[in-house]
């Protein structure tokens, strides 16, 4: 009996193509692959100002690369017209940024819940959950500007999961956190890979928080270098990037 022909590798959530951006005519990355399977957790380290977050914000569709594509699940982020975007990144992807963008009106769970109003599927126990796994259930109608840094980068961490995105990009998501709940939001990131199929990019100075990434990488200005997992130090507050 002839054997049954291997299965075909299943595509890639993520593939970035040859990537280049320049600002001002000046080249900041050029010729970026990467490609990201669902379940799979990568973190990207690089030097300040090589462009991490730039990276990110090109793969959200938030920055216009120079040449390039971008597929998220199948479709080219990059041939879409701003406003089909903004939709494809309101029910596909979970973005935490280093400056927070919380809504400074709206109450912590409100801010939260907003990306499942956004999709006209509100849930206020799902709410509840995340704030819980982030440890601020306890402050859930307080208003951004009662909060510390380290507060508000859990509301960011909890707003991005709250609607199960199949891709998370995240920068910098433990640089205002002290050691142990840094710990706790890196925890939550893992679960929301691995429970729930999803895909996460993480960009960071901290290799702590790259070690517990499937994949290291390494952003450089002429492409993405594969780098050996780093030696785990204490999770908690990193260099801000200036990228």
């Amino acid at each position: 009996m002839n054997a049954a022909p291997p299965a075909a590798a299943a595509p890639p959530l993520l593939a970035v193509r040859a990537l280049c951006k320049d600002y001002g005519g000046e080249r900041v990355f050029a010729q970026v692959d990467l490609h990201v399977a669902r379940g799979e957790f990568v973190a990207i380290l690089g030097e300040s100002g090589v462009g991490k977050s730039t990276l990110l914000n090109c793969i959200a569709g938030l920055d216009t690369a120079q040449a390039g594509s971008v597929h998220i699940d199948g479709t080219d982020i990059t041939a879409l017209a701003e406003p089909a975007q903004a939709l494809f990144r309101r029910a596909h992807l979970g973005f935490v940024f280093q400056a927070f963008h919380v809504l400074p009106h709206l109450s912590v769970a409100h801010n939260v819940g907003l990306p499942l109003l956004l999709q006209q599927r509100p849930d206020d126990e799902r709410v509840r959950e995340v704030l819980d796994a982030v440890g601020l259930q306890a402050l859930a109608g307080r208003l951004p500007q009662t909060l510390s840094g380290g507060q508000l980068q859990r509301v960011a961490l909890a707003r991005a999961l709250v609607h199960r995105p199949q891709l998370i990009l995240a920068d910098e998501p433990t640089g205002n956190l002290d050691p142990a709940t840094a710990e706790r939001v890196m925890d939550l990131l893992s679960t929301q890979v691995r429970q729930h199929g999803a895909a996460c990019v993480l960009v960071t100075h901290s290799r702590a928080a790259a070690a517990r990434a499937d994949r290291v990488l390494t952003l450089t200005p002429t492409g993405m270098a594969d780098l050996a997992a780093p030696c785990p130090a204490p999770l908690g507050p990193s260099p801000r990037a200036g990228d």
